[in-house]
């Protein structure tokens, strides 16, 4: 009987230590991506539903708030305001919201028109979602945000809402000390 105790004991320590083992691989596998995807992020363009391109590039060294809506999507449009105000008090340090559309450019068009949408726009394309999966979503979900600091390392992901307050939180975190 204590034989048979014993083997139980070594097959649960060793199961729970497979799964440790498993879950610090994919951490460390997942980790890995997401900082290669946030490398990559400078080598991309995105149309704009109204003028020129935007270039990635452009923007590295600035800290950033990426996010992607859709003109569809009812979180989406219920967030803006709060990426906006962000957007507007926030510029002074430097931040900028860029938000990568996940629709047509004339709905696009229309919506930013209609709501005059100050913030910068860009059509999320293949590329954008793509990145949005190596990101941490790989489901497609909206709106997503990526904080990024201004060494370009991702300092938060959100799938859901964000909120004026928590933007505001995490860009204090993401600020060099």
């Amino acid at each position: 009987m204590k034989a048979t105790r014993r083997r139980l004991v070594v097959a649960g320590v060793g199961g729970a230590a497979a799964v440790a083992g498993g879950a610090l691989a994919w951490w460390r596998w997942t980790a890995g991506e997401s900082a290669h995807a946030a490398a990559e992020l400078w080598s991309m363009r995105f149309e704009r539903p109204e003028g020129p391109a935007l270039v990635m590039a452009d923007l590295r060294g600035k800290p950033l708030v990426v996010n992607f809506w859709a003109t569809w999507c009812a979180p989406c449009v219920r967030e803006l305001p709060a990426l906006q105000r962000f957007q507007r008090e926030h510029a002074s340090q430097g931040w900028q919201v860029i938000a990568l559309a996940v629709d047509q450019p004339v709905p696009v068009i229309e919506f930013i028109n209609r709501f005059k949408l100050d913030l910068t726009v860009a059509m999320a394309g293949v590329d954008g979602l793509e990145w949005q999966r190596a990101m941490g979503n790989p489901s497609g979900g909206l709106p997503f945000s990526v904080v990024l600091d201004a060494h370009g390392q991702v300092r938060q992901t959100r799938l859901g809402e964000s909120h004026y307050d928590e933007l505001t939180r995490w860009a204090a975190q993401a600020a060099p000390s």
